[in-house]
């Protein structure tokens, strides 16, 4: 058995289990918050490239927005009004109901202190929960595993990785990638464990191979016949994946995260329609989703979180498009979400030195209430620091 064959399997699991506990000082005043926290999900989705927050979430009435982007600003006219100040792009009208119902939480001003505008290092800062200069080999959720959420239950993987979704936010844990279901089922049958003697290199491939199997038994399920269509493409088909394999999981220990992607939005040239097709897939995918999982009974005990590693420069280009830039706004919804806007909207008369929206909110205190008010751990303990949680989440 060799590691290419393993990996055709169509897995991916490298590092450690889940370890650990909650640290004493927190297992008597966290106990009741983490009772029944075992069958939650995370879904996050990655909008790869760094995506334009200025464009998403619309500052119509700031006059310094038009002054800054001429030709690709969001007219107001076409904005979706959220209040009297900001609105979303009106290719996500799909998430209007979600904010209508209070179910979108819109996280203002999000980055971090001496901004990295490298997309590999970048994004490796947010999928690390890192200071900039600072290098971490694990995820942040890999280590909310090891803090404790992952003993609570016996889940068939820590994590699955759905599509073309890098493995960052679960580097050094056990993750299996899956591009479908069904596909994922038929190929783990090949990974069935048997007793090896005298190779130990072997003998490891061959416990990842039983990881895989597991993992696929925990993933049996008929095909569920969801309410709304997905939309077409990779991306729609990520989110018909993340709802199936949530679908398998119901009352039972399953899966505690999904990683879907969508992009690029590296959109420096002739970036309006290219960011008004990405937008338009995120919220019709995302409003399928809520349509699936409400129809599951799974909508209350699912959060899905976008993230991007920056976002784009406050003034337009000259191809028509953005740079790379530092601060954006970011989603989260389900049915246990507190909706509204949180967090504090960058100024666009008070830009950085290097013309930059400054951040008025550390992307680690959205992990900070993710850690603490989602799974009822020490948040300090996942993220090595003291970051304040935000509360977007009901309690």
């Amino acid at each position: 058995m060799t590691r290419r064959r393993l990996l055709t399997c169509g897995a991916l699991a490298a590092g450690s289990g889940m370890l650990g506990v909650l640290a004493p000082v927190w297992a008597q005043s966290l106990a009741q918050r983490a009772a029944g926290l075992s069958d939650r999900v995370l879904v996050l989705i990655e909008l790869k490239g760094g995506n334009d927050g200025l464009n998403t979430v619309v500052p119509y009435a700031d006059e310094a927005y038009y002054r800054l982007r001429d030709s690709i600003a969001i007219r107001r006219d076409e904005v979706l009004a959220l209040d009297n100040r900001l609105g979303l792009h009106p290719a996500l009208s799909e998430l209007l109901p979600l904010w209508e119902k209070a179910e979108l939480a819109i996280v203002q001003g999000i980055g971090y202190p001496q901004p990295n505008l490298s997309h590999f290092r970048s994004i490796e800062i947010w999928d690390t929960a890192s200071r900039s200069n600072e290098y971490l080999s694990e995820g942040w959720v890999t280590r909310a595993m090891q803090a404790g959420y992952g003993a609570r239950a016996n889940f068939t993987t820590q994590g699955v990785l759905v599509g073309g979704a890098d493995a960052g936010v679960l580097a050094g844990g056990r993750a299996i990638r899956l591009n479908n279901p069904e596909a994922f089922v038929n190929q783990a049958v090949l990974a069935a464990p048997r007793p090896v003697e005298g190779n130990p290199a072997l003998q490891h491939l061959l416990r990842l191979e039983g990881d895989v199997s597991q993992a696929a038994q925990g993933l049996r399920a008929p095909r569920v016949a969801f309410p709304t269509p997905f939309p077409d493409g990779a991306f729609g088909n990520a989110l018909r994946a993340v709802a199936q394999v949530i679908a398998s999981q119901l009352g039972k220990p399953g899966v505690p995260v999904l990683v879907v992607s969508l992009g690029s939005f590296d959109t420096h040239q002739n970036q309006l329609p290219q960011h008004a097709n990405l937008l338009r897939q995120l919220g019709a995918g995302v409003a399928a989703l809520r349509s699936a999982l409400t129809a599951l009974g799974a909508w209350d005990r699912t959060l899905v979180m976008t993230f991007s590693e920056f976002g784009r420069r406050a003034r337009q280009n000259g191809s028509n498009g953005t740079d790379h830039g530092t601060a954006a706004p970011h989603f989260m919804t389900g049915g246990a979400v507190r909706g509204g806007l949180w967090g504090r909207a960058p100024d666009l008369n008070q830009l950085d030195d290097n013309q930059n929206l400054r951040h008025g909110t550390d992307f680690r205190q959205v992990y900070a209430t993710v850690a603490r008010d989602w799974w009822g751990l020490d948040a300090q303990r996942v993220l090595r620091g003291d970051f304040e949680p935000i509360p977007f989440l009901r309690e």
